[in-house]
């Protein structure tokens, strides 16, 4: 019988380990320890296990075998090693640098100043974090480029697929209650006098400036921007592109010490003062009032949508084309304003769905729209929308009847991963591979301790 964790490994178990979420991540607290294993120049880190172990917990796994989460680190970095061999793989080493100055950037602005940030993380220096940043992101794009090499011609016929459910379906989960749902999204619009009322104030802050007050006093009582307003409105190393066009526009027009007049851009209204330019990158302090509706604006946009929800009712307009004129959720307006699933299917699993959209549901039955409603966008935005139920899938044994995509994408991870696994076993005898005592007594799938590392 193969267990749940087993069957995780069985089906994704590469894509498991190249996903943001299972990434090594820099934690604060979390200091490193030991070396597990090398493979070649590429070294697994003690507690790299101990988070891939941790992670296998909160996600239900069945077993805690560490020797388990050991060898599928050993197969990840076997596949970086071999990938910044492969020639064929483009070599993204300025790209990456810049995405992790970046990230540290994105990191420092959640602190009062650098000191604080380092010792969170435990890091003596900014060089040394952004070092392990690098690392892991360097990682991460040469073991996905590697994968995507080994597998790009996999693919499985109708037969292997009905093969692999006939071999399986004893150990297959059984599907939850599922729901497919489609929403239009609209961002309540200010009225021109609270964009106004916004502008006047900016030009106030800025007034005050300029008769003596420092910007970063300032940005540290008016900014609404949790990130920077503690650090007094100050984001260091902005590369060019890292930011929203306007935003970015105003700020390289400016000249070293100047303040721009206010600026709109998708988050509200800002002033921004550029402190230093360097190169491609840049720092500035910036204000943000943010755009935040009234009530009153919101019931204008409520009463809006529902009178589009009207139009679809009485059949005058269809969900889809109303959800690409009208939706301003970039995600899911051009797809029919459906929500996708984690697995990227149009399938939620019923008890994932927020509580403000459970409840705005409850009653309803495949077909039904809601009425408009107040929500959150990822961002935490204010926003209004209508969610139609496009299906409902009780919860059920997976079959091919009712599952075909769904079984054969499990089919196809099989395939990908066995062929990884052939690569892997080509290749592994002329690889220096060093795996620590501690885990002499493992029963490794491949051929990790082989004879040749002991001479």
């Amino acid at each position: 019988m193969i267990n749940k964790l087993k069957i995780a490994f069985l089906f994704g178990v590469f894509a498991l380990l190249f996903s943001a979420n299972v990434q090594a991540q820099l934690k604060q607290g979390q200091l490193i320890d030991g070396i597990a294993a090398v493979i070649g120049d590429e070294i697994v880190l003690e507690s790299d296990v101990e988070e891939q172990l941790n992670y296998g917990k909160q996600q239900g796994a069945g077993t805690t075998d560490r020797c388990e989460f050991l060898e599928n680190l050993v197969n990840n970095k076997f596949l970086v090693y071999e990938a910044k061999k492969d020639t064929l793989i483009e070599n993204r080493s300025a790209a990456i640098k810049d995405q992790a100055n970046a990230k540290y950037n994105q990191l420092l602005s959640q602190f009062p100043d650098e000191k604080s940030m380092l010792t969170a993380y435990k890091f003596r220096t900014g060089y040394e974090m952004k070092n392990a940043i690098e690392k892991i992101d360097t990682d991460t794009y040469y073991g996905q480029a590697k994968y995507q090499r080994i597998t790009e011609k996999a693919d499985v016929t109708p037969n292997e697929v009905t093969d692999f459910f006939n071999m399986f379906k004893t150990q297959l989960p059984e599907i939850k209650d599922e729901i497919s749902i489609s929403q239009i999204v609209m961002n309540p619009k200010l009225t021109e006098a609270h964009k106004e009322e916004l502008i006047n104030k900016l030009k106030k802050i800025k007034q005050d400036i300029a008769g003596g007050e420092s910007f970063e006093s300032q940005a540290r009582i008016y900014s609404e921007d949790p990130g920077s307003a503690p650090n007094g409105g100050l984001m260091k190393n902005v590369f060019k592109g890292q930011m929203v066009k306007p935003f970015e526009a105003a700020a390289l027009n400016l000249q070293e010490g100047e303040i721009s007049d206010p600026i709109e851009s998708e988050f509200g209204y800002h002033i921004i003062q550029l402190v230093k330019k360097s190169g491609k990158a840049y720092d500035a302090r910036h204000i943000l009032l943010m755009a935040t509706p009234t009530a009153e604006e919101i019931t204008t946009a409520k009463k809006k949508l529902d009178s589009i929800r009207g139009l679809i009712l009485a059949e005058k307009l269809t969900f889809k084309d109303a959800s690409f004129k009208f939706s301003d959720d970039k995600r899911t307006k051009f797809n029919a304003g459906v929500i996708p699933g984690a697995d990227g299917s149009n399938k939620i699993e019923r008890e994932s769905i927020s509580g403000t959209i459970s409840y705005e549901l409850a009653g309803l039955n495949k077909g039904d729209i809601t009425a408009a409603f107040e929500d959150e966008d990822d961002r935490k935005r204010k926003v209004v929308k209508i969610v139609k139920i496009e299906d409902v899938i009780p919860s059920h044994q997976i079959t091919l009847e009712t599952d075909y995509d769904r079984i054969k994408q499990m089919a196809l991870r099989k395939k990908q991963a066995e062929m990884v696994e052939k690569y892997v076993s080509s290749k592994i005898s002329t690889t220096f591979i060093s795996i620590d005592g501690r885990y002499d007594t493992c029963n490794f799938k491949g051929n990790w301790k082989k004879e040749s590392i002991k001479k």
